[in-house]
């Protein structure tokens, strides 16, 4: 393939996409590393796009589903990790345009420049043909994730699900204390109980951080209720 003609055939390939203005095109496949026009500008503009087309098809997909239920689905499908898995299945590496330092250093299989790059198509095609060019594109792109997703209420963490459940039964809500804190400053353990007084029960939990500690220790409280209720079901 030409310079000149570059990147049309790839597009037209792996996208399904005629691009008209190929300058988008160039500038969005092409790493700020790179001499020339680059994709940081385009990346801004595409996740702009996806962000909202993919909160469309989660709105219709999801009718139930509460606005913290959208946006924790919407982060399962448009963080960097499946845009970048999206994107190697694509090729996009592979047609990348990086400076010698990343070529170096492997930057065609760096999961943050190929989501950025896919993103960058997104505002390429958007501005290239607007919502209806790249609407199709995000939703068979992303048809088999959307699919895939799981019920919106298993997103949800363990405090918020220990909350919501001892709410919704007049529970009093949990009391969270630090135990202890245990190691050097760039590696402490937090550890923390998590107590029901109404149901008489009480867990411990530990991580990294007092926020990670807190929710093992809700994700134990939650088998702990399941186990306490078990003898009663049929």
């Amino acid at each position: 393939m030409t310079a000149a003609g570059w990147p049309a055939a790839w597009v037209r390939e792996r996208l399904g996409y005629e691009p008209r203005d190929l300058a988008l095109f160039r500038a969005a496949l092409t790493h700020r590393s790179a001499a020339g026009a680059n994709n940081e500008r385009l990346e801004f503009l595409g996740d702009a796009v996806l962000n909202l087309l993919i909160a469309h098809r989660l709105y219709d997909a999801f009718p139930r589903a509460t606005e913290g239920e959208l946006s924790r689905l919407r982060a399962q499908l448009v963080s960097r990790e499946p845009l970048a898995e999206i994107a190697f299945s694509l090729g996009l590496g592979e047609t990348l345009q990086l400076g010698s330092g990343e070529l170096r250093s492997g930057g065609f299989r760096r999961q943050s420049i190929v989501a950025d790059a896919l993103e960058a198509l997104c505002g390429a095609v958007f501005l290239d043909g607007g919502l209806a060019a790249v609407e199709p594109l995000v939703t068979r792109l992303f048809a088999g994730r959307i699919a895939a997703l799981p019920d919106p209420e298993s997103l949800k963490d363990a405090k918020t699900r220990l909350q919501e459940y001892l709410q919704s039964r007049s529970v009093t809500l949990p009391r969270y204390v630090i135990l202890g804190i245990e190691g050097e400053d760039h590696a402490q353990i937090f550890r923390v109980s998590c107590e029901v007084p109404g149901l008489a029960l009480r867990v411990e939990g530990c991580g990294s951080s007092r926020r990670r500690a807190e929710q093992q220790a809700a994700a134990r409280m939650l088998d702990a209720i399941a186990a306490q209720r078990a003898p009663d079901r049929p």
